[in-house]
């Protein structure tokens, strides 16, 4: 197949830096595409095995863990062995894994599967953004990551709606098919168009005593935990909302599949808006700034949807604050990541699995809460999206030491 391009002609060739937008925005989408492309597969999936809503919940958080997990590995194996090695190995489990859940015959076997798709898809989360931060750092950084959103903000824009596509046509074994699909693209697309960003000089030795101490260091720093945290706590929104919006959408407000994935969709292009909005907003305003706008509108939007539900009002008036929450993550997402990663280029693989694993791994306790109290109330959702938002608010003001990062 024979090398890529070297990594200064990326840094200096425009089509060469659309082309990087375009993988790593794949890469990033990844795992939001594998948590929501089956998500209106769920009730079939609780026909077709028999089993409760918090059952079917579980693979979506097997899966979640499966990310959390792989991203801590393949971290590591990043910063020693360079960020392309890594990630084809784990782009080709994921695309053996995902051909086996279409095979899985019951709930338990599914999740089992879904952890080994998650596994393995941690390490493309790791290397989009780990490969950002070898280039890039602090507002370019930030103005990088918004760039992204372009790519894998339509990931929840098209997922649910290609999942609902695929149920038209065949049953919930055929969503897992087209992820598998996925997989084998994005193996030719690193192999023949992703540099190395990493050279052999600034990688890090192997061993057991240098990887604890490239997870070490950035946990010692509170600038990183502050907006490792705050990040973590608002994507676990999004996740709480992911794993119960099928069935409170389906089940608790009527809507059908079709009009399910139009809604999701909705949300989910406003998350691409408000990351193209984050992006112009950067050349005059810092990112710390927008980063805490994000998360105060997050905050209010979680309770607002909280006090809704609550209230048993009509669905529009749950809708708009559930709108507002979701497309926030457009500014926490991009300026948190920028900010976390600013103080540790030598070991942006690690620091970037920190991240990752902090999302997934508290995404990975709410997600089966949602579901705790079964498929006919909405009241775990709102109760998930308010204390998640008014939790990262305050942390992100509160635990980051107020200080000048290093450019």
């Amino acid at each position: 197949m024979g090398h890529p391009e070297a990594l200064p002609s990326v840094a200096r060739d425009r089509a060469g830096t659309v082309r990087l937008v375009v993988i790593l925005g794949g890469l990033a989408a990844f795992a939001p595409l594998s948590f929501d492309m089956y998500l209106p597969a769920f009730p079939e999936l609780a026909t077709d095995f028999g089993a409760s809503a918090s059952a079917i919940q579980l693979t979506l958080t097997s899966c979640l863990v499966g990310v959390a997990v792989g991203q801590l590995v393949f971290g590591s194996l990043s910063d020693a062995r360079g960020r392309r090695g890594p990630l084809l190995v784990g782009l080709v489990v994921y695309t053996i894994a995902s051909a086996l859940c279409a095979l899985a015959p019951d709930a338990l076997t599914l999740a089992g599967l879904r952890f080994v798709q998650g596994f393995a898809a941690g390490a493309a989360v790791v290397a989009s953004r780990a490969v950002v931060r070898d280039l890039h750092s602090g507002t370019a950084a930030a103005r990088f990551f918004s760039s992204l959103m372009l790519v894998n903000g339509l990931a929840p824009v098209l997922a649910p709606s290609i999942g609902s596509a695929v149920l038209e046509v065949t049953t919930w074994e055929g969503i897992f098919l087209v992820l598998a699909t996925t997989g084998v693209l994005l193996v030719g697309a690193v192999a023949l168009g992703l540099p190395e960003t990493l050279p052999r000089e600034r990688r890090r030795e192997a061993g057991l005593r240098r990887v604890l101490a490239g997870f070490g260091e950035p946990l010692r720093d509170r600038w990183f935990v502050g907006h490792a945290l705050a990040l973590g706590l608002a994507v676990s929104g999004v996740f709480a909302y992911i794993a119960g919006s099928s069935f409170v959408l389906q089940d608790v407000y009527g809507l059908s599949a079709r009009q399910f994935g139009l809604v999701f969709g909705v949300n989910g292009l406003g998350i691409l808006v408000c990351g193209q909005l984050n992006r112009l907003l950067l050349r005059w305003t810092e990112p710390r700034r927008l980063l805490l706008a994000g998360l105060g509108a997050s905050a209010v939007a979680g309770v607002g949807v909280l006090a809704a539900i609550t209230a048993d009002a009509p669905l529009g008036l749950v809708l708009a604050p559930l709108f507002v929450g979701v497309a926030t993550i457009g500014f926490v997402m991009p300026n948190a990541t920028a900010l976390a990663l600013t103080n540790h280029p030598h070991v942006a693989g690690s620091a970037s699995a920190l991240i990752g694993t902090t999302q997934f791994a508290i995404a990975a306790v709410v997600a089966p809460l949602v579901g705790i109290a079964g498929r006919d109330t909405a009241l775990p959702l709102g109760i998930a999206l308010a204390v998640l938002g008014t939790a990262a608010l305050v942390t992100g003001i509160v635990v980051p030491r107020p200080r000048v990062v290093a450019p």
